[in-house]
């Protein structure tokens, strides 16, 4: 009970930081010692929780992105200049969430079985924490969400399915694509947030359901374990989601740089010496 009590914990910790919340469940596991992985399926039902927190945090938004959307595909009403804008982005994040979503469904035995590797997300830490590094630092910063295309959302799509890869990073991959695509800090996490809820609920759902159905095997913990868990990366990440937008309004991203390739190095030591 304890141990998924301490992965939800770092679930929501971990899940809007650009440094892998599926890299430190996988490690912390193993470390753990009581199992070797809590598992895909444990990982992609705490982020529901996570999920519900930028839910609940974006609620006003997203209410008028759904209803604006809504409006305009049943012509029920003209839609002034700023709902058309809401409508917009709620067909952008519909074509961002397609790669994810067949990449996701077509790859979803690799990704519970290969992509688990240690060594994979040793590598992953270390690559695409330098790839942020380079993002960020020269990335243009003078578009916001307004300048956002169908070409755009594809890109951020793309970058998004990089983190069926454990040590990608989903927020991590989208804001690297989104600073490259000359976005701002602020607007390239927003857009990620958003952007992520289509594919984490689909993946967390599907999932859960198929927990349900093997009679509540997530497989480490029970149903009710990863459920506790769950609850608790829900209210650990909504405290992390007003912290991160206020963090990113004046700094950069080189701390989570930092410690991602840090991570990955150390893991890559304990991996090569045998001590995992």
């Amino acid at each position: 009970m304890f141990e998924a009590l301490f992965l939800g914990a770092l679930q929501g910790l971990t899940e809007f930081l650009p440094i892998s919340s599926s890299a430190h469940i996988r490690i912390a596991g193993v470390l753990f010692g009581t199992s070797e992985d809590p598992g895909a399926r444990f990982t992609a039902i705490t982020q529901i929780g996570t999920e519900l927190a930028v839910l609940i945090f974006f609620r006003n938004d997203i209410k008028q992105i759904i209803s604006a959307w809504f409006r305009q595909i049943t012509k029920r009403s003209t839609l002034s200049v700023t709902e058309k804008s809401d409508a917009r982005m709620g067909w952008l994040i519909i074509i961002g969430s397609l790669p994810i979503a067949v990449l996701g469904y077509l790859g979803k035995d690799v990704i519970r079985n290969d992509f688990r590797s240690l060594w994979l997300i040793a590598g992953t830490l270390i690559i695409f924490g330098v790839i942020l590094g380079i993002a960020d630092k020269y990335g243009n910063s003078n578009r916001d969400l307004s300048n956002l295309s169908v070409r755009d959302g594809l890109l951020y799509g793309f970058a998004q399915s990089l983190a069926l890869i454990p040590g990608v990073s989903r927020s991590g991959a989208t804001i690297a694509m989104g600073r490259f695509l000359g976005y701002s800090r602020q607007a390239a996490l927003r857009y990620s947030f958003l952007l992520a809820l289509p594919a984490v609920f689909g993946s967390g759902f599907y999932e859960l359901k198929g927990a349900l159905a093997d009679g509540g095997d997530t497989g480490t913990f029970t149903i009710s374990e990863t459920l506790l868990a769950t609850g608790i990366a829900f209210v650990i990440g909504y405290a992390v989601i007003a912290w991160l937008l206020k963090f990113v309004s004046t700094k950069s991203f080189a701390p989570f740089i930092i410690y991602r390739i840090a991570l990955g190095s150390l893991l890559l030591v304990l991996l090569a010496t045998g001590v995992i």
